[in-house]
């Protein structure tokens, strides 16, 4: 229950446009480390981080050698601070150029970073952070969840490589779907309980058994609807998933309303059907481009077209009268023969 309350935390956030929810750094260490070979010789551009307390500035300023980067850009929305490293405050936004250690000391100095003002508010969406953008090979950030569908939109727009967090409810989303389905965007290595939460802000609330203080002082709350997303390419989405049972009537029932079988668990998806299979969303953790095809999505409608007067008011997952939660539509692109 706790962090099902962390959930409705998020949700309430999201409709209060509260988007300042920051990344602890073990969760974007155990996330980057699958991508490294990504980095070598790029431009990474954070646009959506304050540097006083973003983890993602500190895991690429403070690792730019070893991953070999080429130049570090950060973006601060106005009010922020103007020195990293002290407190002066301004009412201009700000942003951070960092190309890697000049003195050998493996530390990112204040000398080493150029800071420079922005003419508006450093909000992603402006023209100057667009130019900035422009410059960047991949972007990497936890962009606000109020804004998720237009902060995608952005970088396809200017076909960006990314990796970026956003919450399990996005997938719904008829624009973020199409990106899933063709194969624009897909799930990265860790989500839900992988993550270990978000670090908020004083004026937030704390709520939950699993919500703490830490041992430097900021108060965190945890999730178990929270993903990467990414189009960066890694070993486990190529990883084939072994499936072992045979389909049959009885345990594999149509949906009422929608031509596909239900199937409960990922790892009951049968071997030998070569049809449409609603699947729960969860296998999207597991999905792999080259063994299957996602043909849709369907809750109370397609994620695809969303609602219409066909299917309003149907449900489309139901099964006997009864609606299933929200399915991932696939098919099996190699299934084997089924026995006569």
């Amino acid at each position: 229950m706790a962090r099902n309350a962390t959930n409705k935390n998020l949700r309430k956030a999201k409709n209060a446009k509260n988007d300042e929810f920051y990344t602890i750094l073990s969760d974007i260490e155990r996330e980057l480390k699958h991508y490294k070979s990504h980095f070598i010789n790029k431009v990474v551009y954070c646009n959506c981080d304050d540097p006083r307390v973003s983890n993602f500035f500190h895991y690429f300023s403070f690792n730019f050698e070893k991953l070999g980067l080429k130049k570090l850009i950060t973006t601060c929305y106005k009010n922020q601070d103007m020195d990293l490293f002290s407190r002066h405050d301004t009412e201009k936004a700000i942003y951070l150029e960092y190309e890697g250690d000049k003195n050998e000391n493996k530390v990112p100095d204040p000398e080493e970073i150029g800071i420079k003002e922005l003419k508006g508010d450093g909000d992603f969406r402006s023209q100057e952070t667009i130019e900035l953008l422009k410059q960047a090979d991949i972007v990497v950030t936890n962009p606000p969840f109020s804004l998720f569908r237009e902060y995608v939109a952005q970088l396809i727009k200017y076909d960006k490589k990314f990796l970026i967090i956003g919450t399990w409810n996005v997938i719904s989303y008829k624009e973020i779907f199409k990106l899933l389905k063709e194969d624009k965007v897909w799930i990265g290595i860790n989500s839900n309980r992988n993550f270990s939460g978000f670090i908020i802000p004083k004026h937030y609330s704390l709520h939950g058994s699993e919500a703490r203080i830490d041992e430097n002082g900021n108060r965190i709350v945890s999730t178990n609807n929270t993903c990467w997303f990414t189009n960066l390419d890694n070993t486990k989405r190529h990883e084939e998933l072994i499936l072992y049972k045979t389909y049959n009537e009885a345990e594999y029932p149509k949906y009422d309303f929608y031509d596909a079988i239900n199937v409960n668990r990922t790892q009951d998806i049968p071997i030998d059907y070569d049809g449409k299979m609603g699947v729960p969303i969860t296998f999207l953790n597991k999905y792999n481009p080259d063994q299957f095809e996602i043909v849709d999505g369907i809750g109370r409608y397609s994620m695809l077209t969303g609602p219409t007067e066909k299917t309003k008011g149907t449900y489309l997952t139901k099964v006997n009268g009864k609606p299933k939660y929200a399915r991932i539509v696939i098919k099996n692109k190699n299934p084997q023969t089924r026995e006569k």
